[in-house]
């Protein structure tokens, strides 16, 4: 398929009836509800939530939405920009390496914002962000690793798009009207990777979020725009350094599975890349039978791009521990639960112990190994190894994804919260998009 078929081929997407979703889709939308939530109300009390929160409460306006954090109700476009802001402060949220973008922190503020203004169902919600972030997947494959390399991040550019179609489904706008509201984003959505480690890097979300918001309500009012946000000499995906030929990375065009049921949920509060290592770790030690001290080396395979980004040898922060697999790997070595975002402590880069265990991990590229993927390899003082892989995107049981997701939940907001909020979202047919936003409020 060409990339000029893409816009009919979201705008078919747009209109899937609940009834066709897939289910194992649907219920990896469930859980990153549950998850982003959860998130959200971790970020709210973080230094950014106070300064986004505060410029969208002085702009004030019709009270149609809830803000995370506040006892406030605001219009929708503004919280979305606060909540997609703020729940994705702690940066622990969920990633979809198809296209190396945070699908729940740009799309499901979007998602609540609009289904508050229309007084929808949860069960609203989670369809409309279901369509929006199989949109964004799809959208962001097509773009490509050059989109992403060339600066873009795509939590923001993708997401936008994943945004618009969210709140389009919620505000009922037939096929042209969603058409008007993508060629509206298509000049909107923007968000770079030279913002990673600052407040703007959040900010990318909120504002993906708020996008969405926009383009849908302009398009619902008759607002007009390009015909065409994808194809075209100077659409979004030749300004953007859309990959030559992308579409050709989209295998199946059907409706019949979805690419966001590969959604990574991250489990543990550090660099997404990181995480096969850890897993692979985990298992290794399942067994009581690996002893510590005893190990000499050990070696962690990984592909070599990471080695860019979460490699740092010596962290002298808490925030550049979750950028460094010596240290990652030395805490869990050590016992040390990496789902506690309190675990991150500064004092940890100058624990002697730590230092001294992270010296005996080597960090190795290599190109056979995916993205998502990593090898460790504990070598013994007498000579005897044991291996094992992991791959993010192996398929996890939804019910241990659960559990594992309501214990990452209760080290982050709580026991009560926790348990209170995972009831909630596994009834969603009793409740409103107003009833959950109402959780967030805290």
């Amino acid at each position: 398929m060409s990339d000029s078929a893409l816009l009919p081929h979201i705008l078919d997407l747009a209109s899937v009836p609940r009834h066709s979703l897939p289910q194992d889709a649907r219920k990896m939308a469930q859980l990153s509800l549950f998850d982003w939530m959860v998130v959200s109300l971790a970020g709210a009390d973080q230094p950014l939530a106070h300064i986004i929160r505060d410029f969208v409460m002085a702009e004030g306006g019709v009270s149609r939405a809830a803000v995370t954090g506040a006892a406030v109700r605001l219009p929708a476009r503004a919280a979305a920009l606060a909540n997609g802001t703020i729940s994705h402060a702690l940066d622990y949220d969920d990633t979809h390496f198809a296209y190396i973008g945070h699908p729940s922190v740009a799309i499901f503020p979007a998602a609540l914002a609009a289904a508050e203004d229309m007084g929808a169902s949860a069960d609203d919600v989670v369809d409309a962000f279901l369509i929006g972030a199989e949109s964004a997947c799809r959208i962001g494959m097509v773009l490509g690793r050059d989109h992403y390399d060339a600066g873009f991040h795509q939590t923001a550019t993708s997401g936008a798009f994943g945004a618009t179609i969210a709140a389009s489904r919620l505000y009922q706008l037939d096929r042209a009207a969603t058409r008007a509201a993508l060629g509206l984003v298509s000049t909107r959505a923007a968000g770079l990777k030279s913002q990673f480690g600052t407040m703007g890097k959040p900010f990318n979300a909120g504002a993906a979020a708020a996008n969405g918001i926009e383009a849908a309500s302009l398009a619902k009012r008759g607002f007009t725009a390009s015909t065409d946000a994808f194809a075209g000499a100077q659409s979004f995906l030749a300004a953007h350094h859309g990959a030559a030929g992308g579409s050709a990375v989209i295998d199946d065009w059907s409706f019949d599975q979805f690419f966001f049921a590969a959604v990574s949920h991250k489990l543990h509060a550090c660099c997404h890349g990181t995480h096969a290592m850890i897993e692979a770790l985990l298992l290794l030690l399942a067994d009581g039978a690996v002893a510590v001290d005893d190990l000499d080396e050990i070696q962690v395979y990984i592909a070599p791009r990471w080695q860019n980004v979460c490699d740092i040898k010596a962290p002298e922060t808490g925030l550049e521990i979750k950028f460094s697999y010596v240290f990652l790997a030395a805490m869990v070595l050590r016992g040390i639960n990496l789902a506690a975002y309190e675990s991150y402590d500064d004092g940890l880069c100058h624990d002697a112990d730590l230092i001294a265990l992270a010296k005996r991990v080597k960090v190795i590229g290599d190109d056979q190994i995916a993205d998502s993927a990593a090898r460790v390899d504990l070598k013994r003082k007498g000579g005897q190894s044991r291996s094992q892989s992991f791959d993010l995107l192996s398929p996890i049981d939804p019910m241990l994804l659960g559990t594992r997701l309501l214990a990452k939940a209760k080290a982050l907001i709580g026991d009560d919260r926790a348990n209170d909020l995972w009831a909630m979202t596994n009834a969603l047919e009793q409740v409103s998009a107003s009833d959950l936003a109402a959780k967030l409020q805290g």
